[in-house]
């Protein structure tokens, strides 16, 4: 679980008045991206793809930063409705879609085409710019099996969808969709994402994730897990 509080105060101080507001870096949502979310959420419970769909609004957020030249009017809503057409797939075959060493297009293909339409329904609902929505809709109906990009839009899409895979959300994730420890599903999601990214961005943080989580797998953090947490400057933790 994400740590929200902190569990301790080692220095003893209260620095927040040396914190700021809104550094560099640090988003938020939109009001009328919220809106967007309101209508999308229900139909993003399948497979936890409601959490994915936020952590990759914020990955396609950080490339649109790289990629000025993109429209964020056409990536952030394809990206905060990428997914809402698995809502139209029965839940016990969604993950056949994915399976390792398997996979059911025909169900990847569904997704896309029932997304697409699902979108267009909630765009109109929420006023959303005309001129935008064939753009949106187009980047929805191919977003997982067409191999190409069409954009830029389309490629900052396509990498944080990808790139979430790496997140540490995305390997807790993967984990228990097919029981896996945490090795095997770094593994899995790895030979996912690397090589089928389309920016230098998207590239690197892909490459920085995988770098963290391969860390983890080390025997010298394991043992400073083993041993009861990391260090925290003082003599609470166990020496190794």
């Amino acid at each position: 679980m994400t740590k929200l509080q902190a569990a301790a105060n080692h220095f003893g101080q209260d620095v927040s008045a040396a914190i700021e507001a809104e550094p560099d870096g640090v988003i938020a949502l939109a009001p009328d991206l919220a809106a967007l979310w309101e209508l999308a959420a229900p139909l993003l419970h399948v497979r936890n793809n409601d959490a994915h769909t936020l952590y990759a609004f914020g990955l396609a957020s950080a490339l649109l930063d790289a990629h000025p030249e993109a429209d964020a009017a056409v990536v952030l809503p394809a990206i905060m409705l990428h997914d809402i057409g698995w809502s139209q797939v029965p839940p016990s075959e969604v993950l056949q879609a994915i399976a390792p060493g398997g996979g059911r297009p025909d169900l990847v293909l569904l997704h896309e085409k029932e997304g697409a339409r699902l979108a267009a329904e909630i765009l109109r609902k929420c006023g959303y710019d005309d001129t935008k929505i064939p753009a949106i809709l187009e980047i929805i109906d191919g977003h997982d099996s067409r191999r190409d990009a069409l954009s830029i839009e389309d490629s900052i899409v396509k990498d944080a969808d990808k790139t979430w895979r790496l997140s540490p959300h995305g390997i807790d994730t993967v984990m228990d969709w097919f029981g896996l420890d945490r090795g095997q599903a770094l593994r899995l999601c790895s030979q996912r994402v690397h090589g089928y990214l389309f920016t230098d961005e998207a590239k690197a943080m892909a490459r920085a994730l995988s770098a963290l989580e391969s860390v983890t797998e080390w025997p010298q953090r394991q043992r400073l897990l083993t041993a009861g947490g990391d260090s925290n400057g003082d003599d609470s933790s166990t020496p190794i």
